[in-house]
């Protein structure tokens, strides 16, 4: 790593750059030592060393230093787990945790193979990540209380043990939202780019980030900082904030601020951008193929907002960028994860890989893919197809000189600094998940994101009024209903005034011929096939989201959002002053 200016000293540099350079250069003198032979991995109840220095990246860097392999190892995977508990698992987790690791519980998974960190999965019918999510430990908010506290306790009997476990999930709210029960219900990221008021995206996340951290999760892997191209990815889709790189790099670093004000490190994703692609990696590689220019211009910039906005994390695509590395996933490439993501980025943090149990990360044996990835830049294995595999790849690849030991002790210290920082907040207390605030915040965004595409602006729509939806939404549609009803609006179930409402994965067939009122409750899109005289779009079926469109039918609020998408023939808003 270049010390600025050529001939600064150590001490000239800035702090975590210091603290990663005195570490490299104790690994390579510990490396030196070994002789070939790697030590003996230490018991699992090895008490955790006390790292000296008062900086994050020092206590690292000291922490680092004084790691056996097996622990520098398992500092750098982040497996999933089968089990709403740490130590108590039914009979059919207990033997998912075998397939996955040869253990029985998601307790003894940490100790086993030394874990830094643990993913919390889930998964819901509309959910185009559901591919790579087998499993769900995400039942209640009490619960995730509970399974975080009994995973921490099992860390803690580690040799990294002075440092908090990193816990995370894929909180983006709208259709990727792993915990639901009990906490405030955010929008979707694209009503948020409708609203295209990044103070209400920073309260609303806020808010999110202290619900997240009252529940033990440390680590969000959001916002996402894709910016929707032409083909408008039908993965990426509502998660995306919208087509503007401007616009979306307001709302990613507006999110960025938010979560981690609440207390939880944000993750950048997917490096350098998936949505100007039409392919899903969960099942296959896809193409980025736009010039260099065009990925400077069109899909880095919500990246380097959210590292200009302090970004903890980015997550590296299983992306193939034509203009960078043809043929090689990004997260395999040094030349974009380490050239452009930290050279050109400038980005210091840590880098995470996307799930390695999608198709294209099982290109190799776990162990193999595994050490690929930490030599193209990457610090952390999210999710490896086999846990045993990857685990003893990293070593063996240390052993064999795949793996250099100044590269791994380099993983280490950014996710050891990571986790020290973690540990300098206050975790807020479970009264404030769900609290009157955090849903008032959540209220304000999707009320600002309420979208009218046709259709004269702001009339109250005559009722009594009939609420039809597409197959699978009943649950939105209660909620509207509900909201409807409490606003004094006459709901009858037949008859009437129909809005019909529509959401993700729906196609043309799931229109209602002669509705008086369209809804897309995801991408917009679809609109343009409708033959209502009024459409509108709320982005997201979250009850905040319902409660914002019932206020624009009853007449008591004006739809003021835009589309952050363009949808075929229709304008952007049929209110004269959002159009355009």
């Amino acid at each position: 790593m270049p010390v600025p200016g050529g001939t600064a000293g150590i001490a000239d540099v800035r702090p975590p750059i210091r603290a990663l350079l005195i570490v490299l250069m104790l690994a390579a003198g510990i490396a030196g030592c070994h002789g070939g032979d790697p030590p003996a991995a230490p018991p699992a109840t090895t008490a955790p060393q006390q790292p000296a220095g008062d900086t994050p990246a020092e206590r690292a860097a000291s922490l680092a230093a004084s790691l056996s392999d097996e622990d520098l190892v398992g500092q750098v995977l982040m497996p999933y787990a089968y089990g709403a508990s740490a130590t108590e698992v039914t009979p059919g987790n207990r033997a998912g945790n075998q397939r996955l690791a040869g253990v029985d519980t998601p307790a003894e998974m940490v100790a086993r193979y030394r874990l830094g960190g643990l993913i919390l999965v889930g998964f819901s019918a509309d959910d185009p990540t559901s591919q790579n999510q087998v499993t769900t430990n995400v039942d209640s908010a009490r619960q995730v209380r509970e399974l975080t506290t009994g995973l921490q306790a099992a860390h803690a009997k580690l040799g990294a043990g002075s440092a908090p476990m990193l816990v995370g999930t894929d909180q983006e709210y709208g259709v990727v939202t792993r915990i639901k029960s009990g906490v405030t219900a955010l929008p979707s990221a694209m009503s948020a780019g409708a609203a295209d008021d990044p103070r209400l995206t920073e309260a609303a996340w806020r808010a999110a980030g202290t619900e997240l951290a009252a529940l033990g999760v440390n680590v969000d892997f959001a916002p996402v900082a894709d910016v929707l191209g032409d083909a408008g990815s039908t993965v990426i889709g509502s998660r995306s904030y919208g087509s503007d790189p401007a616009k979306v790099s307001a709302q990613v670093a507006g999110a960025v601020r938010g979560l981690q004000a609440g207390g939880v490190a944000a993750t950048l994703k997917h490096f350098p951008g998936h949505g100007h692609t039409s392919g899903d990696s969960h099942d296959a590689l896809p193409l980025l193929t736009q010039s260099r220019a065009g990925l400077d211009r069109g899909d880095l910039p919500p990246f380097t907002a959210g590292i200009d906005a302090g970004a903890k994390l980015v997550m590296s695509g299983h992306l193939d960028v034509r203009a960078l590395d043809p043929g090689t996933a990004a997260t395999f490439s040094r030349k974009v994860l380490t050239d452009v993501l930290r050279g050109q980025l400038g980005f210091e943090g840590v880098v995470v890989t996307d799930g390695m149990n999608m198709a294209p990360a099982k290109r190799w044996p776990a162990g193999e893919a595994a050490v690929r990835a930490l030599n193209a830049g990457n610090d952390l294995i999210l999710m490896p197809d086999s846990l045993p595999q990857a685990y003893d790849g990293l070593l063996s690849g240390l052993r064999g000189g795949a793996l250099t030991k100044e590269r791994l002790v380099e993983a280490v210290t950014r996710v050891l600094t990571l986790k020290f920082e973690l540990a300098g907040k206050p975790a807020p207390g479970m009264s404030t998940v769900g609290s009157a605030a955090h849903r008032e915040a959540a209220d304000r965004l999707a009320s600002a994101a309420v979208t009218q595409l046709r259709g004269a602006c702001g009339r109250a729509v005559r009722g009594p009024i009939q609420v039809t939806a597409a197959s699978g939404r009943d649950t939105a549609r209660g909620w509207l209903v509900d909201a409807l009803r409490a606003a004094g609006v006459q709901v009858v179930e037949s008859g009437g005034t129909v809005v019909h409402l529509i959401g993700y994965g729906d196609e043309p067939a799931d229109l209602r011929a002669g509705a008086t009122v369209t809804v897309a409750m995801d991408t917009p899109y679809l609109l343009a096939r409708s033959d209502s005289p009024v459409l509108l779009a709320t982005y997201s079926s979250s009850q905040p989201s319902m409660a914002g469109l019932a206020a624009v039918l009853a007449g008591k609020a004006s739809p003021a959002g835009r589309s952050p998408v363009e949808v075929s023939g229709l304008p952007r808003s049929s209110c004269a002053a959002r159009a355009g």
